[in-house]
């Protein structure tokens, strides 16, 4: 998409075009842009911030999981603990569990607990 028609899409969707918004989540995430997924997900759009999760967590990209689950976003959090257990992260898994995530708490405690018999 050309530069001209991408601004052309942004104004579309500034001024209130659904359709617009959703070409523009759709692009954003087809072509990996965090920035402009989070733009649109600060916007309110539900679309845009699923994405948004979903291309973070693709990209391992902990630093803006972290910020929408400091946000409130409950999927966010869920990819956190996924990607903090799967790199045995105790230390995220941790935070996550001192912000009040059960799932963090649960991994936290089962990776404590095989540290343990392996001593």
């Amino acid at each position: 998409m050309a530069d001209s028609d991408l601004a052309g899409l942004r104004e579309r969707a500034a001024n209130g075009d659904r359709d617009a918004v959703d070409q523009l989540v759709e692009f954003a995430s087809e072509r990996g842009d965090l920035a402009e997924l989070r733009q649109l997900a600060e916007s309110g759009n539900a679309d845009a911030a699923a994405q948004l999760v979903e291309l973070a967590s693709e990209l391992g990209d902990m630093d803006e999981l972290r910020r929408l689950a400091d946000r409130g976003d409950r999927d966010a959090v869920d990819q956190l603990v996924e990607l903090a257990a799967e790199r045995a992260d105790v230390g995220e898994l941790r935070r996550l569990a001192d912000a009040g995530s059960r799932d963090a708490a649960d991994v936290l405690a089962e990776l404590t607990d095989q540290e343990d018999e392996a001593e």
